[in-house]
């Protein structure tokens, strides 16, 4: 299997939404706003297939 490539920033950010942070908690905790984090996120998703939080939370448990 063949895993997408993830930026720095992205795999940060994806990170954290899956330890379920908000984006309003990422961006604050990482100095750029929620609408960033959304963007990021929304890229992440694309790039990884999927389209939920939760199977942001799967894929890392299985991709440590």
């Amino acid at each position: 299997v063949i895993l997408p490539r993830l930026t720095q920033r992205e795999t940060e950010i994806a990170r954290l939404a899956a330890g379920g942070m908000t984006n309003k908690e990422i961006g604050a905790q990482l100095f750029v706003s929620a609408n960033t984090v959304k963007v990021i996120l929304k890229s992440v998703f694309a790039k990884l297939s999927i389209d939920s939080r939760t199977l942001l939370r799967a894929y890392f448990q299985e991709n440590p």
